[in-house]
């Protein structure tokens, strides 16, 4: 559990630092609502992807480590 808290803490850094970029560099004022709206749109499904990409990752990573332990003990 505590793997997968420190894992969903970098996602959520890195969708934080991916959503200001964006948003500060790509729509720092949009001319129109709409354009406001897009731009947050684009922002929160790029944070959605990078937060689940390292959630998954960090499944991944304890089940290997998980597994190497796994065999370590059944060999000795």
């Amino acid at each position: 559990m505590k793997n997968f808290l420190k894992q969903g803490i970098i996602g959520a850094f890195m969708g934080f630092v991916m959503s200001f970029i964006m948003n500060y560099f790509t729509t720092p004022v949009p001319d129109t609502l709409m354009d406001h709206a897009i731009g947050h749109g684009i922002t929160g499904t790029i944070s959605g992807f990078m937060g689940g990409f390292m959630g998954i990752m960090g499944y991944y990573a304890q089940q290997k480590k998980n597994k190497k332990i796994k065999c370590k003990t059944t060999n000795d």
